[in-house]
């Protein structure tokens, strides 16, 4: 295996055992990066499976001459996250990269959604990737040094919502608040946090396989799970050092600099004066570029 950007580093990337993360693993680790194989073997849905995947990545990454190893413990477990975090400095002797990326999908109508399915979807990707920011980060903080990144997955559902998805969405919006105050307070640790949104087809996806045109492992195709992952190598690298807290949309082998939740229009109400509903039912609409008539009474005054 060549040298690459990433020559020297060491990066856990997280639920890299198939799919997106798959890809990750194996770019960071063309690129010269030792990696920590991260994933708990579990179905789509959350449900523990027989078989554990991230030996399997290991193993290609090795058979093409570079460094990695296996993690199998859940990013929902802060001793987990810590012992993977300690997995790679006993194995390689510190810690550059964190790509969080593990997730899972349970798919209902908001009203028909248990709050044990919320949880469980939210628990894997906003408190999984809150723990392994932060155990990277207790380390960091204890050891200085710089070139440290972090790398998020959030979504276009995290940004726009989707019908069916309250659980998915939430966490990805949350995540990105996540990389936002993260990319504010590491800074001191020598660290960076940066997100993207990636379209692929992945076990989460596959319902739109054949819409989408699938997939080829001979040439390049819209949402083949590896568009992203150069997009990630170069956030690791020390290129991207000057860039914290954007998020980078891939679509295919385009790369979008998402604005996220920029200030719009402007109305003003009087100089000194409380705001009013019956100069909310006017002003409100302006602001979005319609102007319907005017309240004709306003009996809550405020």
């Amino acid at each position: 295996m060549t040298s690459g950007i990433l020559e020297g580093k060491v990066a856990i990337i997280t639920g890299a055992g198939r799919g997106i993360g798959r890809a990750h693993a194996l770019e960071l680790a063309s690129q010269g990066a030792a990696v920590v194989v991260n994933d708990a073997g579990v179905s789509v849905s959350g449900d523990r499976g027989s078989v554990v995947p991230a030996q399997g990545v290991v193993d290609e990454i090795r058979e093409r001459g570079g460094s990695a190893v296996a993690a199998s413990g859940s990013v929902t477990s802060p001793d987990d996250c810590a012992e993977t975090v300690e997995l790679a400095l006993r194995e390689f002797g510190h810690l550059d990269i964190v790509v969080n990326n593990a997730g899972i999908l349970r798919n209902a109508p908001l009203i028909d959604t248990s709050p044990e399915d919320f949880d469980a979807v939210v628990s894997v990707h906003l408190r999984g990737t809150f723990l392994m920011v932060r155990e990277a980060a207790r380390h960091w903080s204890a050891h200085p040094g710089t070139g440290r990144r972090i790398i998020n997955t959030t979504s276009s559902t995290g940004m726009l919502g989707e019908p069916g998805q309250s659980g998915y969405s939430a966490a990805k919006a949350g995540i990105l608040g996540l990389t936002m105050t993260a990319a504010k307070e590491l800074g001191e640790y020598g660290a960076t946090c940066n997100a993207i949104s990636p379209v692929a087809i992945t076990r989460m996806t596959e319902q739109f396989a054949s819409a989408w045109g699938g997939v080829s492992e001979d040439a390049f195709t819209p949402f083949d799970p590896r568009n992203a992952s150069p997009v990630v190598a170069y956030l690791a690298s020390d290129a991207a050092g000057w860039l914290n807290g954007q998020v980078l949309r891939v679509e295919g082998n385009s790369v979008i600099r998402m604005s996220g939740w920029s200030r719009g229009s402007r109305w003003d109400g009087r100089a000194g004066e409380f705001l009013t509903t019956s100069e909310l039912a006017s002003a409100v609409p302006q602001l979005y570029g319609t102007f319907p008539a005017p309240m004709l009474s306003d009996p809550g005054n405020r």
